[in-house]
């Protein structure tokens, strides 16, 4: 017999994979924070992306100790 796979699986691993690319992204601006150090508006550009990103992933944090804690799987 298989595993029975749930939508909380699916969810869990939506939320993972949105915290990983938004970890990875916000590491990769840092690169682009440098080359881009003698533009300041586009470097302002950068900055703002990976805080966005550094906070998207902070969310997604959340979400996953609520999931995971069994309190955020209401509707299922």
């Amino acid at each position: 017999m298989g595993t029975q796979h749930t939508t909380a699986d699916d969810i869990v691993y939506d939320l993972v994979s949105i915290q990983y690319h938004a970890l990875e992204g916000a590491q990769t601006y840092d690169k682009y924070i440098k080359d881009a150090e003698d533009h300041d508006d586009v470097r302002q550009f950068f900055e703002e992306c990976a805080r966005q990103d550094g906070e998207r992933a902070e969310r997604c944090h959340e979400l996953l100790k609520n999931l995971t804690s069994g309190t955020g799987m209401t509707g299922t």
